[in-house]
């Protein structure tokens, strides 16, 4: 069953469960816990720790055990005056199948869970038994409307390489599966990766699979841009397709990974929570890359213009500094900025303005050593509106001052982070909206960058207000 109402609880500074809806309460106890106890559900407490750690609300899908059942939820959480916000939707239950799985099972279904955009259940005849709530917001049907149904009546299953079709392999010879590729068939779009271990039932006979689906891109993977349209690929057009390409599936690869980082499912081996954030981190320097590169096609179009607003640079700084002051947090640094009564009218596009100060800060913070302060300063300089960034890092040399605003420039390419664009990027936006970057730094001195636009006047409509 499904239970359509949100259900609500909330966790205190120390995780532990001071409200709970009567359903979460019941899963609490069900889980070994008690209110007023810590959380006992492990996905539950895992999305509550990694939400609490980052200081944003996180949703993401999560699956608990109850009685006779497993439960695929949607839960939500918000960190709010100190505690977290829970918010539960989309509680579904479905029987547990077969025995107990043995421990290999256990890792493989945790892998195809990990892996998976939702996923499902079917008997030996490939009917489903059971589907995740995701399965049927992507199919635009009532789940309960799947239950019942050939899998491939959801799906049109395609063909591999090789001329076999994988999950027919797999049914022949009750084993596990992967890569199967199929379309969903109610014309929604949108192309999965199924892979699926065989569930054996009490007698030991094959009971059918439990398995994933995991949406992939081919249709506009980069390559195939670049070879489809050639040479004369319009900039803008392949910016926005490489954006739509990788964005999504590298989000789904990062989150998984800090799933799979924080342990929701009991303790892993040292080294493999090395490398679920090993793959998280790196990730999110592709993910940054694709930003980046988005950005480059844009800001090098001949009818790239920025907007002219009037804003306040004081402003722009102090709200990229709160963005920033989790990313300075985990390191130990320190942003002194610009204070509440500090106003520095400016003319330029805010969107940009604060997309320079955030890569401002964000190299500040990186070069800065533990336990360091990163300065941000408000001046002005005849009719231009001036910030400064300062930090307390290794600085930058004389003959590398002006190579770090080059594409693909970095000071030392061994260091960890960075795609070598976003000073260029940066400097780029600020002189297409009438301002500059200048840096002014010596070896051990740290560095000190200075960001201007024209002087504003601040009156009228103002969008960053």
């Amino acid at each position: 069953m499904i239970a359509e109402a949100p259900i609500h609880g909330r966790l205190d500074a120390e995780g532990r469960l001071v409200e709970a809806d009567p359903r979460l309460a019941a899963l609490q106890r069900s889980a070994g816990g008690e209110e007023g106890g810590p959380i006992a559900v492990p996905q539950i407490a895992a999305l509550a720790r990694l939400a609490r750690r980052l200081g944003i609300t996180i949703s993401r899908s999560a699956v608990a055990a109850q009685d006779e059942h497993d439960l695929d939820l949607w839960v939500r959480a918000e960190p709010v005056d100190g505690g977290i916000d829970l918010n539960i939707t989309r509680w579904s239950e479905r029987p547990v199948r077969g025995p107990a799985p043995s421990s290999e099972s256990e890792r493989q279904s945790d892998f195809l869970r990990a892996s998976a955009n939702w996923t499902w259940e079917s008997d030996a005849s490939l009917r489903f038994t059971s589907l995740s709530p995701a399965a049927a917001v992507a199919a635009g049907k009532a789940p309960g409307q799947l239950i019942g149904t050939l899998l491939t009546s959801l799906f049109r299953l395609e063909w591999s390489d090789e001329g076999g079709l994988p999950i027919l392999t797999a049914l022949a010879e009750q084993s596990r599966f992967d890569g199967q590729l199929a379309e969903l068939a109610s014309g929604r779009g949108g192309t999965y990766s199924l892979s699926g271990i065989p569930l054996i039932d009490g007698h030991g006979r094959f009971a059918g699979f439990r398995g994933s689906a995991a949406e992939i891109c081919h249709s506009v993977s980069p390559i195939e841009i670049a070879r489809e349209q050639g040479p004369a690929i319009d900039p803008s057009a392949f910016g926005e397709r490489l954006d739509k390409a990788l964005r999504a599936p590298l989000a789904h690869i990062i989150a998984n990974a800090e799933t799979i980082g924080t342990q929701p499912e009991g303790p892993l081996r040292k080294d493999y929570a090395g490398y679920a954030n090993d793959i998280a981190s790196a990730g999110r320097h592709l993910l940054a890359l694709v930003d980046d590169l988005v950005d480059l096609q844009a800001i090098e179009r001949p009818d790239f213009k920025p907007e002219a607003e009037e804003l306040d640079l004081a402003d722009v700084a102090r709200r990229a500094a709160g963005l920033m002051a989790v990313r300075a947090g985990a390191k130990q640094v320190r942003i002194d900025s610009p204070g509440a009564d500090d106003v520095l009218p400016a003319t330029g596009e805010f969107k940009r303005a604060l997309q320079i100060v955030m890569n401002l800060l964000t190299n500040a913070i990186r070069y800065s050593p533990e336990g360091g302060m990163v300065w941000v300063r408000t001046d002005r300089e005849g009719d231009l509106a001036a910030l400064i960034v300062a930090d307390q890092g290794k600085g930058v040399s004389a003959e590398d001052q002006q190579r770090i605003f080059e594409k693909f420039e970095r000071v030392d390419p061994t260091e960890a982070g960075g795609t070598g664009l976003g000073l260029y990027i940066a400097r780029r936006l600020a002189r297409a909206m009438g301002g500059d970057i200048e840096v002014d730094s010596a070896p051990g001195k740290g560095a000190r960058f200075t960001f201007t636009l024209p002087v504003g006047t601040l009156q009228g409509s103002k969008r960053n207000k």
